[in-house]
């Protein structure tokens, strides 16, 4: 069979995809003392807003009124998602957190698939976390409790795609979603921390965050489906709790125990298993795939 043109560098591009989102991650987490969890999420959001919506310009124009409770669901789990997930970086190591959250759309396929394979991915999981648990000393709960919650809200932000995918052209459901949690999310951040979320170094610093957690691996993510399988993609994907560990550790000097780093990685290995032994979902447009998440690290 005749591989896809740029397939053998697709992999890799995925890859920095992922290094780039946590390291906008890592970023965001060095501006928690100056504008807080909720102040970058309204910021990345802002900015990514900015750019899908120019992105998707021409598909809004055949964006139907009668969807607006998808487009309300999808970005109310799309920001409440990025705010959890935040909250949760503020206390807990990125690797851990990514992890956690993770356990989310894991749960999500293991669920339905429907099978006895499941289930093996669904212990292995269950393993990693119990050795996340068992021996992160000092582990916040509160930051893992969010760090859940986003994970929760992950899956959902997964269904409320697929249904956007299936009854919205191109772009325009993650576009307006983005959008939407800016909305949500911008008011709460001044209110919460005022004209400091303004000055033209948090700005230029939450574009940055932005950039790098959401448009460069957003256009990767474009790259690379056209040129890898679904699955393959969806593989590589499952690897971002391997990835934030170690951003975590270059970037954050986050250590890790050698039995937290093997929870990620079970984590990591159920994660994978669990994508490759997914249904595939075909009622969904032909951007489904791509507004599946980028995850909000």
């Amino acid at each position: 069979m005749t591989s896809r043109p740029g397939a053998a560098a697709a992999p890799l591009l995925v890859l920095l995809g992922l290094a780039c989102q946590e390291v906008g991650a890592s970023i965001a987490v060095l501006l928690f003392p100056r504008v807080g969890p909720v102040g970058m999420v309204a910021l990345r959001l802002l900015f990514s807003a900015l750019v899908l919506l120019a992105i998707a310009a021409r598909s809004l124009r055949g964006v139907d009124i009668r969807h607006w409770r998808i487009l309300l669901g999808y970005g109310l789990a799309l920001g409440l998602m990025n705010v959890l997930f935040y909250l949760s970086l503020e206390r807990i190591p990125l690797g851990i957190a990514v992890t956690i959250e993770v356990l989310g759309p894991l749960t999500l396929s293991v669920v339905e698939s429907r099978t006895m394979r499941g289930l093996v991915w669904a212990v292995t999981a269950g393993v990693g976390v119990a050795l996340l648990g068992g021996t992160a000393h000092g582990l916040d709960l509160v930051g893992v409790a969010f760090a859940a919650g986003a994970g929760a809200l992950w899956a959902v932000y997964i269904l409320m795609a697929r249904s956007a995918g299936a009854a919205l052209p191109g772009l325009s459901g993650i576009a307006i979603a983005t959008a939407l949690g800016a909305v949500l999310t911008v008011p709460v951040a001044l209110a919460t921390v005022g004209s400091v979320l303004v000055t033209p170094s948090v700005l230029a610093l939450g574009f940055a965050v932005a950039v790098l957690s959401s448009a460069i691996p957003y256009g990767i993510e474009l790259t690379a489906l056209r040129r890898l399988r679904a699955e393959t993609f969806a593989v590589l994907m499952a690897l971002a709790p391997a990835v934030a560990a170690l951003t975590g550790l270059v970037v954050l000097d986050q250590a890790l125990t050698w039995t937290v780093a093997l929870g990620i990685v079970m984590v990591t290995v159920a994660g994978v298993g669990a994508v490759r032994t997914a249904p595939v979902h075909r009622d969904a447009g032909p951007d489904a795939e791509v507004a599946m998440p980028p995850s909000p690290s």
